[in-house]
């Protein structure tokens, strides 16, 4: 089946490329990596203003209302960025919150990006928590504020600044399994966006670089590469949007493995293809390598995803 964007959401997706193009994300992400949080916050407050957060906000609490392919689209730039922060958890955040009574002491503030939300399921981690203005954690009794946040541990992706939640805080409402399909969808659609991007950089640095005087890119085995990556995300590109639609839990699951798979094969082809520069820190290429890897378990595991497409099925 094909997917084809409306206007105004192909408008939408390239007025977040064009502000994204212009905020020098790698030197957003670098400062990030050393819990500098200042030009992230900027950018989090752009980001807002653009309403991507709003699209995860019913319109009661000043948002666009739940709007899943909207949210598909706008990861997906947000991934072609690799924009840190915890963006999926906020606008789980809001998912989760938009059912209770709590709804209008948070949601306003996601909406108008002047809060970033945290969220860890029970024995996980939590993305960013020294960041965060609220932290939340799901145990099997629901949502419950956290009340502080732990010592900040490292992970493959600087980037990603996990900490641990206490456990405790004040109940605000009941589990809600649909916070997960939201979160899965905005993992994937980041997944895909980074894999995207991961490919244009590598078919442009094979087209520059040369052995026996002809570019790299001519060579048949890098085609095959590169081409067996490009089918992988063309093919993980329909199921987010497909899954955008429908929200089914099998439909996200599905397109929560596909499309991070082919985000981590493109990146060891784009390692692979780059050399020894591609594995030094220095180098863009690493920002988007290792978010890549980190968000293939996030929110669940290929296997975890693919025993929930086979348990619907």
């Amino acid at each position: 089946m094909r997917f084809l964007l409306d206007p105004e959401q192909r408008d939408f997706a390239r007025s977040l490329d064009a502000l994204l193009t212009a905020a020098d994300t790698p030197a957003v992400i670098r400062d990030w990596s050393r819990g500098e949080h200042g030009r992230g916050r900027a950018l989090w407050s752009r980001i807002a203003e653009a309403g991507v957060f709003a699209l995860a906000v019913p319109e009661e609490y000043q948002g666009l209302g739940v709007r899943p392919v909207e949210l598909a689209v706008a990861f997906i730039e947000l991934g072609r960025h690799a924009v840190p922060g915890p963006l999926v958890e906020t606008v789980a955040v809001a998912s989760l919150l938009a059912g209770t009574g709590h709804a209008k002491r948070f949601l306003p503030g996601v909406a108008a990006g002047e809060s970033l939300a945290t969220l860890s399921r029970e024995g996980s981690l939590a993305l960013d928590g020294d960041a965060a203005t609220h932290r939340f954690s799901l145990s099997p009794e629901g949502l419950r504020l956290a009340p502080g946040h732990g010592p900040v541990r490292g992970s493959l992706d600087p980037a990603r600044r996990l900490t641990p939640l206490p456990s405790g805080g004040e109940l605000l409402g009941p589990p809600a399994p649909h916070a997960l399909a939201l979160a899965r969808l905005t993992t994937a659609a980041q997944a895909l966006g980074i894999g995207l991007a991961l490919l244009d950089r590598t078919v442009a640095h094979v087209g520059r670089r040369t052995q026996f005087g002809v570019p790299v890119g001519s060579f048949q085995a890098v085609k095959h590469r590169l081409a067996d990556a490009k089918i992988a995300l063309e093919f993980a590109r329909p199921l987010v949007l497909g899954a955008a639609l429908t929200m089914a839990p099998a439909d996200v699951a599905a397109a929560k493995a596909t499309a991070c798979e082919a985000a981590y094969t493109t990146a060891r082809t784009a390692l692979h293809l780059h050399g020894a520069i591609g594995y030094t820190a220095e180098y863009d290429l690493s920002l988007w390598f290792t978010k890549a890897h980190a968000l293939r378990t996030a929110w669940g595991t290929p296997r975890e995803c693919r025993d929930d497409v086979l348990d619907a099925a």
